[in-house]
């Protein structure tokens, strides 16, 4: 596939970041790692919306085992069925047919209240809007799924994300005193704290400027390779994609296409070529 190169002059900072991290993954210190355990298992994932002639297929079988200690990026065109699939993956929604298991626990047939406190205790969430209270410091933010899990926090492990957000002097301010990236590295902070089985991340940098949005995907690369930890993002971006160890992608409801570490060039050439097909 042809590659397109752009002159530095014309680059945002936010895509230097993002051309630097492409540049490492492809030779430098962020090497994929070897397939672990999975830590999400999917199998036969169906999702069917509606009844009849008005039925929305959307999910159509879709197996999916996602590896420890990797970032997964999972793109598809509109109506692909990939936020379907990170909501029902999740936890947050529930299959018409098959099962999904997080961590060696099946989730169908758990009750809400046992998935309340899976979701809790295993799965940590990044979203587009933050979803910070507006109430609460950045720090008391950071804390509390672990307030709302009446534990306390491993003192070395908060510092250690703390350092990695580079909050360090603003986390007695409100979300309201913070800026987009600042608020989004305080939620990052708050699905790493409990140190989940498995954060999801959904359209992470969607109200970012290029910049912050750079420093965001620098952070969940970071927790990958430093902390080990398990991130599966999806995402619009081809850009921010192309800092994964895999990028699975969708299309009507079916996985298209699953393939290691991929450039945003040849991202971008790969979802142009599926909207072409539709």
């Amino acid at each position: 596939m042809q590659t397109t190169i752009i002159p530095a002059r014309e680059r945002s900072e936010g895509q230097e970041t993002l051309d630097r991290l492409e540049r490492e993954l492809a030779g430098g210190p962020y090497l994929a790692r070897p397939r672990g355990r999975a830590v999400v298992s999917a199998r036969g994932l169906t999702r069917v919306y509606g009844k009849g002639d008005a039925a929305v297929h959307a999910l159509a079988g879709v197996d999916l085992d996602l590896s420890e200690g990797r970032l997964t990026a999972i793109m598809g065109p509109s109506g692909s069925g990939k936020s379907t699939l990170m909501h029902i993956l999740a936890g947050l929604d529930q299959p018409t047919e098959g099962r999904v298991s997080i961590d060696g626990v099946e989730l169908t047939g758990l009750t809400e209240k046992k998935l309340t406190r899976l979701r809790r205790d295993k799965i940590g969430f990044i979203f587009q809007s933050f979803n910070l209270l507006a109430t609460l410091s950045a720090d008391e933010n950071i804390v509390l799924p672990l307030s709302l899990a009446r534990r306390q926090a491993d003192e070395a492990w908060r510092r250690t994300v703390i350092e990695a957000i580079g909050l360090q002097d603003r986390l007695t301010h409100r979300p309201a005193e913070l800026s987009g990236g600042q608020q989004q590295r305080v939620a990052v902070a708050r699905a790493l704290i409990t140190r989940p089985a498995v954060l999801f991340a959904d359209e992470p940098t969607g109200n970012l400027d290029s910049r912050t949005g750079g420093e965001v995907l620098d952070l969940l690369r970071r927790s990958v390779d430093e902390f080990g930890q398990t991130v599966t993002m999806v995402t619009h971006d081809a850009g921010a994609a192309s800092i994964a160890d895999r990028v699975v992608f969708l299309k009507d409801g079916r996985i298209e296409l699953d393939e290691q570490r991929m450039t945003r060039d040849d991202i971008y050439d790969t979802i142009k070529d599926m909207e072409a097909a539709r």
